[in-house]
């Protein structure tokens, strides 16, 4: 990984201050200054301003991405756009769950296959936020057709199913919030169209306790400290897991 870009997942500064901060001798990996875009393995010693920079030498990582439109959460490296070759990272990682490519927002990424399915399973009613925009204004009625329930086709079960009950919130006449506990295939693309409208901007902005906060559009950042203990005990793992 370029160090200004590791410097930046670590949320010590921006990719641009990094490669000026290197510049100013502010950083040294194993004792040596630093240089303009070296790599760096999670086995370096990094020090950033007179400080030593924690290590991610844990048995799994974990990333929150902040995933534009036009990539796909995918682990199939022969696709173009696929995830995994958008974040290029020096060990092997996958998404959990999807978000599909015309849609943007948070999404994670591990080396942790048991933390999948806890995430995953409806039946845990893990909440997922997204900020949605429609084609045209929606009224009334439609907030509360689709926080009760809506019928649409699940193509997974070949049938056609109810929606869970959800909470929405209105935010303009075209712009809504909404908070789902489970994750059919295009949900609320789904969701909308069998109302009547179509859905023209999707972003998810909050996995369970993790939030977007000032991630950028494009940006990754580490999951650690306690939002990771906060995560790991809303999925049911103990910290033994994270080391």
């Amino acid at each position: 990984m370029r160090i200004n870009v590791y410097l930046s997942s670590r949320g010590l500064c921006s990719r641009r201050e990094a490669d000026r901060l290197i510049e100013q001798g502010e950083v040294t990996v194993n004792g040596k200054p630093a240089r303009l875009a070296m790599d760096i393995a999670d086995t370096d010693d990094v020090i950033f301003k007179g400080k030593p920079v924690a290590k991610t030498t844990k048995d799994n990582v974990y990333i929150l991405l902040n995933k534009p439109r036009g990539i796909i959460s995918t682990t199939e490296a022969e696709k173009k756009d696929n995830i995994i070759s958008y974040i290029h990272y020096p060990r092997r990682i996958f998404p959990v769950g999807r978000l599909d490519k015309d849609s943007s927002g948070l999404i994670i990424l591990t080396t942790d296959g048991q933390i999948v399915n806890k995430i995953l399973r409806s039946e845990n009613r893990h909440e997922k936020e997204y900020v949605v925009r429609t084609w045209r204004p929606f009224d009334k009625d439609f907030i509360v057709e689709m926080a009760s329930g809506v019928n649409i086709y699940n193509p997974v079960r070949h049938r056609i199913e109810t929606t869970k009950p959800c909470k929405l919130k209105k935010l303009e006449n075209d712009l809504f919030s909404i908070i789902l506990t489970q994750g059919l295939n295009r949900q609320i693309r789904r969701m909308v169209k069998a109302l009547g409208n179509e859905v023209i901007e999707l972003e998810r902005v909050r996995i369970m306790n993790l939030e977007k906060g000032d991630l950028s559009e494009g940006s990754w950042r580490y999951i650690e400290g306690r939002e990771l203990e906060t995560l790991m005990s809303l999925v049911g793992e103990n910290s033994q897991n994270t080391k």
